[in-house]
C-alpha cells in the first residue's frame, strides 16, 4: 500500500510517500480502507521529535490518528462491524492513518455520520473528543454555566463551542477579527476579538475557561474565573501539571489538562450531535496524501481555521 512514513524526526521534509506492507490486524481490530484523515498538532509534534520520550527511535513510523473509511476485513473477535461498513474513528498511538489502509481497534471506531462525507468525518475524532472530554469530564459542565473557549476558531475550539452549547452552557468564544462571523455561526452567545479586547481584563467571571490553544496561563485567567471555577488547558506543561496537582488538594479554583481518550461511546455521542444538527465540521483546506508535507507546514503556521483534511483517492 501507499503510505507517508518518517524514518527520522525533523521538518516536514522527512515525510515521504512510500510503498509499505499493509498492516496485519489483531483479533479485535478492523482493517480499514482509508478514504480520509486529518492533521492535528500532535501529528507534527510527533514528527519533530517532541514526543520522542513516548515514540522512541523505532522507524519507520506512519503518523495520523483520524480515520474515515470502509471496513475491508474484521478480526475474529469483532462483533459490531462487517466488511463494507463506513466508519470513522482513531488509530492507536503513534498513528497509522496516513496510509491507504489502517488497522483500528473495534472500540476506537463507530459508524460514520450519515450526513457527512469521509473528509468531513475524518476531521472529528481527536479534536472533538478532546473538546468533549475537557468540558464534560474535566469541567463537569452544567446547564446554564458560563464557559469561555479561548481559540474558538481552531481545530478543537470549533467543536468546544458547539459541544458546550449542546450541553446547555452560555458560551463566549475568543478568536481573531477575521473569524468572528465563523464563531458566531457556531452559536456562541458572545464572541471576543482578542486583537481588540483581552478577556482576562473583563468584568465577567466564568465557570469554565477552556484554553483550546494553550495560549493563556492560569495565572492570567484566574481573576475572571469563578471562585470554584475550572481552568482547562490542552497542553500539559510543567507549570500546568504543578498547578493541577496543587489545586487538586486545595479548595477553590482548579487547574486541569486534557489528554484525549478515544472510545466508541463518545464517538457515537458526537455522531448523534452531527446527525441532529447540533454540531458541524469546519474544513479550512483539504490536501491529497501526496501533499501531506504542505498540510503539516500549514498546520504549524498556527492560522488554521477549523481542521485540515487529508483525502485519499
Amino acid at each position: 500500500m501507499k503510505a507517508v512514513v518518517i524514518r527520522r524526526y525533523g521538518s516536514a521534509e522527512v515525510l515521504h510517500l512510500e510503498k509499505v506492507e499493509q498492516p496485519k490486524i489483531k483479533l479485535d481490530q478492523l482493517l480499514v480502507k482509508v478514504h480520509a484523515s486529518s492533521v492535528n498538532p500532535i501529528d507534527w509534534k510527533t514528527r519533530k521529535g517532541m514526543l520522542s520520550i513516548l515514540t522512541g527511535n523505532k522507524f519507520p513510523l506512519i503518523l495520523g490518528f483520524d480515520v474515515a473509511g470502509e471496513v475491508v476485513e474484521v478480526g475474529s473477535q469483532v462483533t459490531r462491524f462487517k466488511v463494507g461498513d463506513a466508519i470513522y474513528g482513531s488509530t492507536s498511538f503513534p498513528g497509522g492513518a496516513y496510509a491507504e489502509f489502517a488497522a483500528i481497534s473495534e472500540n476506537l471506531a463507530t459508524p460514520k455520520p450519515n450526513n457527512l462525507s469521509y473528509a468531513e468525518a475524518a476531521t472529528i475524532p481527536l479534536a472533538a473528543l478532546t473538546a468533549l472530554q475537557a468540558l464534560r469530564d474535566l469541567g463537569n459542565i452544567k446547564l446554564g454555566q458560563r464557559v469561555l473557549i479561548n481559540g474558538a476558531s481552531g481545530g478543537v475550539g470549533i467543536f468546544a463551542v458547539q459541544i458546550a452549547k449542546a450541553l446547555g452552557a452560555e458560551v463566549t468564544g475568543v478568536c481573531s477579527s477575521r473569524n468572528l462571523n465563523l464563531v458566531k455561526s457556531l452559536n456562541a452567545d458572545l464572541v471576543i476579538d482578542y486583537t481588540h479586547q483581552d478577556f482576562t481584563e473583563g468584568n465577567v467571571q466564568y465557570d469554565i475557561i477552556f484554553d483550546a490553544v494553550a495560549k493563556r496561563a492560569f495565572s492570567n485567567c484566574r481573576k475572571v474565573l469563578k471562585p470554584n471555577g475550572v481552568y482547562i488547558s490542552t497542553l500539559p506543561t510543567p507549570e500546568v501539571i504543578v498547578q493541577g496537582f496543587l489545586t487538586m488538594f486545595l479548595p477553590g479554583q482548579k487547574v486541569k489538562f486534557v489528554l484525549e481518550q478515544p472510545n466508541s461511546q463518545d464517538l457515537i455521542y458526537l455522531k448523534e450531535l452531527i446527525e441532529t444538527g447540533k454540531m458541524r465540521t469546519v474544513i479550512d483546506r483539504t490536501y491529497p496524501l501526496e501533499e501531506l508535507a504542505a498540510a503539516h507546514e500549514y498546520s504549524e503556521g498556527g492560522r488554521t481555521v477549523g481542521k485540515i483534511a487529508i483525502a485519499l483517492s
